[in-house]
C-alpha cells in the first residue's frame, strides 16, 4: 500500500484566462508526464482534449491527470530524503456557465491551487470559485500568475484577496522585478532568492542572496509571516517575542501547514506558468502545506439501514466507500464513472453496492485517468481517485460502497439551470439518436435538464448559460451525429406566492362501484424564511398538523407528493413552483372510496384553485454583470445596462479602466456581448453570473404569461 502521507489530491481553480490549463501544462512537464509543452492557444494543452476546447482555447471539462513530484529536493536536485509524492490533479474550467465541473471537483479534492492573474487580480469567477472552496472546507494555496505580464502587481492581489474574498492571505514570497523584468522570487522562510534558468524552460534555478533594495521589505513582510503563523505553534509564539531570529525554517513549514490545514490562512506565491517560473515552487508548497488524504477528518455518512451517522477513515482496512462525482461517456470503453475512494480497497472485477439505487454493481475495469487517455489498474485504495466501468446504472453523486456496510455519503450542491432553448431533431432519422444523445449528456452533466413541452412536443434543454448550451448542441452534432433544429434561448422563469390563504378541497367522483373520496383543509402560501436557510436548496416545506384520525396516517404521503407534484406546473404560466409552504390540518375520509391516489389527486386540485387566490408571483433569473471598459466608453455602458434594466451596484478602477457591477435581468442580457463590443469598439470585456430570482414587474409578468398562454392556444 502507497503511504497516504505522500498523497495530494487538489485542483487548479480561477477565473476565465487565469492561466489553470498553462499551468497544469507545466506540472505535467516538470514531472516527467510530457516532454513537450502544449500551449492553449494552440490547442495542444494535455487536459483540454475536446474538439470544443481546442477550438475555443478554452476549458470545459474538469480533466483529472496523475503524476509524481520528488521532495524536497536541493537546487531541483534529488536528495537521501527526497520522497516521491503522488499527485492527483483537476483542471477545471474558469466559466461560470460550467461551474459545476468545479462544484463536484471541490466535492473531492483536499486541497486547491487558487489561481489569480496579477493584472485583474479577484475577478468575478474567482469569489464563485472562493465560495465553492468554503461550502466544503478546502484548504488552499493562492498563486498569483502572470507576473510578466504589464500591470502585474502582486501585493495588490494579496489586498484582493484579504478585502474581496474576507481571508487572511499570508505572502510566502515577494516577485524580483514585474513585467518584462519579472526574474525570480524572495523566498521569505529562507530568506533568499531563486532565479530560473529560461534556456531549461525553468527546470531549473538559482538561489541567490536577497537583493540589497529589497531586503528591508523582505524582512517586513516576514515578520508578518512569522506572526500570522505564531498561533499555531506555542514554541514559535516564545521564540517570536523573545527571539525572532532565532525561529527556524522548519518551524515556521510546520506553523504554515497546520494554519492552511484549518483554513485560517492562504499563503501567496506568485509566478508565471507561461515563462515557467515559479509553478515548482508551488509543487513544493502542495507538498508542504496541502493535506494529505490522513490529514483531513475521516468522512461522516449515513447508514441508510439505521439512519444513524458513521465515519469512514482514510484506511484500505476499513469498509469500502466512495463517491461518483463525475461520468463520462467514451466512444471506445463506454460509460465511465469518476469516483473518490474515501476508505477500504477495491479490485477490478469485484461488486459494490450503489446506495441510491440498492443495486450490486460489478466493476469490470478500473482506470487511473490522464485526460481522456486511460491506465488500466488492478486495484485501488483509500485516499485515490480513479475511473471505473461496468456500471449499468450510475449518477453523478452516488455513494459506492461494500454490500455489507453500506453509508450514504453527503452529496454535492447542483445549482439549478437558467435558460432553456427548445430542440427538434431535423429528420426522421434523428429522433432516436437525439434521445440517445441528451440521455448520455444528461447522465454526464447534471446542471443539463430536460422535459418535454405539452403543448408544443418540443424538447427543451435548460442550462446554466447560452455558451452551455451552445456546447452541448455542437456536442450533439458532433459526437452522437445528431441534426437539430433550435430556438431562440429561453428564460427559466419561477413562480411563488405572496401570500398565505385557507382552503378546502374536496375530490368526489362516484361512477358506479368503487368511488373516489378525499377533503382536506389546508393553508398555502410563502415559505418561512428561517425553514429556508436551514433548508438551502430545498423548495417546498411541507407541515403536516392533523391530530386525531381525521385523514388516516396512510394518506399522509400521498397528500405530500400531491403537493410535491402539481410545483412542477405553477398556477400562472406553468413555470416551476419555490419557496411553497404548506400546512394541512384538517379533513376527512371515506371507509371504502378512499384511497391514497385520491388524496393525491385532492391535493394537485386543491393546488390548482387555492392557488390562484395565493397572489402567485412570476420570478426572473438575475444575474451579476461585471464589465470592465476604458474611461471613454463609461457613459454608453451605463446607459446600455439601465435600458436594460440593470441596477448598478458600484464602479471601481482598475488599472487605467473602470469595472462597473451591476444586477440585471438575463432577459435583457441576450446577445450583450455583441452589443457591447459594438458600444466600446471592441475593448470592454464582462463577465455575467447568476445572482438570484426576483419578482418580474408586471408588464414584464403579463407578456411573458400572455407569450405562454398564446403558445397554449395556437
Amino acid at each position: 500500500m502507497a503511504d497516504l502521507k505522500f498523497q495530494r489530491n487538489f485542483g487548479i481553480a480561477a477565473h476565465i484566462d487565469a492561466g489553470k490549463t498553462t499551468t497544469t501544462e507545466r506540472i505535467l512537464r516538470y514531472t516527467g508526464m510530457i516532454h513537450k509543452i502544449g500551449e492553449v492557444h494552440d490547442g495542444a494543452a494535455t487536459t483540454d482534449w475536446m474538439e470544443q476546447e481546442k477550438e475555443r482555447g478554452i476549458t470545459i471539462t474538469s480533466a483529472a491527470v496523475s503524476c509524481q513530484w520528488n521532495f524536497p529536493t536541493v537546487l531541483g536536485k534529488a536528495t537521501p530524503d527526497t520522497k516521491k509524492y503522488n499527485f492527483n490533479i483537476i483542471d477545471t474550467p474558469g466559466h461560470v456557465d460550467f461551474t459545476v465541473e468545479v462544484e463536484r471537483s471541490m466535492r473531492v479534492l483536499d486541497g486547491l491551487i487558487a489561481l489569480f492573474s496579477a493584472v485583474d487580480g479577484v475577478e468575478p469567477q474567482s469569489e464563485t470559485v472562493w465560495r465553492q472552496a468554503n461550502r466544503y472546507n478546502v484548504p488552499r494555496i493562492g498563486f498569483v500568475n502572470k507576473m510578466d505580464r504589464s500591470g502585474a502587481d502582486f501585493l495588490n492581489v494579496v489586498k484582493q484577496v484579504r478585502e474581496m474574498l474576507g481571508s487572511k492571505a499570508v505572502p510566502l514570497q515577494l516577485p524580483i522585478g514585474a513585467e518584462d523584468d519579472f526574474k525570480g522570487v524572495v523566498d521569505l522562510i529562507k530568506m533568499k532568492g531563486i532565479i530560473w534558468h529560461m534556456e531549461t524552460e525553468g527546470m531549473t534555478f538559482d538561489e541567490i542572496e536577497i537583493p540589497a533594495d529589497m531586503l528591508e521589505e523582505a524582512k517586513e513582510w516576514r515578520a508578518q509571516l512569522v506572526e500570522a503563523v505564531a498561533e499555531y505553534d506555542d514554541h514559535l509564539m516564545e521564540k517570536f517575542f523573545d527571539n525572532p531570529d532565532t525561529i527556524t525554517e522548519a518551524e515556521i513549514h510546520e506553523a504554515v501547514r497546520k494554519a492552511t490545514i484549518d483554513l485560517s490562512i492562504v499563503p501567496m506565491m506568485c509566478g508565471s506558468s507561461f515563462k515557467n517560473k515559479g509553478v515548482q515552487t508551488a509543487l513544493d508548497a502542495v507538498c508542504r502545506y496541502l493535506p494529505s488524504p490522513m490529514d483531513i477528518e475521516a468522512v461522516k455518512g449515513i447508514n441508510p439501514d439505521t439512519g444513524l451517522e458513521e465515519a469512514r477513515r482514510p484506511d484500505a482496512k476499513e469498509p469500502f466507500a466512495a463517491l461518483a462525482f463525475k461520468i463520462m461517456t467514451d466512444p471506445f470503453v463506454g460509460r465511465l464513472a469518476f469516483f473518490r475512494v474515501y476508505s477500504g480497497h477495491l479490485d477490478a472485477g469485484s461488486y459494490v453496492l450503489n446506495v441510491r439505487s440498492g443495486k450490486k454493481e460489478r466493476i469490470s475495469r478500473i482506470m487511473k485517468m490522464f485526460a481522456n487517455k486511460q491506465n488500466p489498474i488492478d486495484s485501488i485504495e483509500a485516499g485515490d481517485i480513479g475511473a471505473a466501468v461496468g456500471f449499468k446504472e450510475i449518477k453523478t453523486g452516488d455513494t459506492l460502497c461494500h454490500e455489507d456496510h453500506p453509508i450514504t455519503l453527503e452529496n454535492m450542491f447542483i445549482p439549478e439551470p437558467v435558460i432553456s432553448v427548445a430542440v427538434e431533431p431535423k429528420t426522421q432519422a434523428d429522433v432516436d439518436k437525439m434521445g440517445m444523445a441528451i440521455s448520455k449528456l444528461v447522465e454526464e452533466d447534471p446542471t443539463l435538464r430536460v422535459k418535454t413541452d405539452e403543448e408544443t412536443g418540443q424538447t427543451i434543454l435548460s442550462g446554466m448559460g447560452e455558451l452551455h448550451l451552445e456546447i452541448i448542441i455542437d456536442r450533439m452534432r458532433r459526437e452522437f451525429k445528431v441534426e437539430v433544429n433550435q430556438g431562440a434561448p429561453q428564460v427559466a422563469y419561477k413562480e411563488a406566492f405572496k401570500q398565505t390563504i385557507e382552503h378546502r378541497e374536496i375530490l368526489k367522483k362516484q361512477s358506479g362501484g368503487r368511488g373516489k373520496f378525499a377533503d382536506i383543509i389546508f393553508t398555502i402560501g410563502p415559505a418561512d424564511a428561517e425553514w429556508l436557510t436551514e433548508n438551502p436548496g430545498k423548495q417546498f416545506q411541507f407541515v403536516n398538523d392533523i391530530f386525531g384520525g381525521s385523514i388516516p396516517k396512510e394518506f399522509h404521503p400521498a397528500i405530500n407528493k400531491g403537493f410535491e407534484t402539481a410545483m412542477h406546473n405553477g398556477v400562472l404560466a406553468n413555470y416551476p413552483m419555490v419557496d411553497m409552504k404548506v400546512r394541512i390540518f384538517d379533513g376527512s375520509y371515506h371507509d371504502v372510496d378512499s384511497d391514497a391516489m385520491s388524496f393525491e389527486l385532492c391535493a394537485k386540485s386543491g393546488f390548482r384553485e387555492a392557488g390562484k387566490k395565493a397572489k402567485p408571483t412570476l420570478l426572473e433569473p438575475i444575474m451579476k454583470v461585471e464589465v470592465v471598459t476604458p474611461d471613454q466608453y463609461m457613459g454608453d455602458v451605463t446607459g446600455d445596462l439601465n435600458r436594460r434594466r440593470g441596477m448598478l451596484e458600484g464602479m471601481d478602477t482598475k488599472g487605467n479602466a473602470q469595472v462597473i457591477k451591476a444586477k440585471v435581468p438575463l432577459s435583457e442580457m441576450f446577445g450583450y456581448v455583441t452589443q457591447l463590443r459594438s458600444l466600446s469598439s471592441g475593448r470592454a470585456t464582462s463577465t455575467m453570473e447568476f445572482s438570484h430570482y426576483a419578482p418580474a414587474p408586471n408588464n414584464i409578468a403579463e407578456e411573458v404569461i400572455a407569450k405562454v398562454k398564446g403558445k397554449v392556444n395556437a
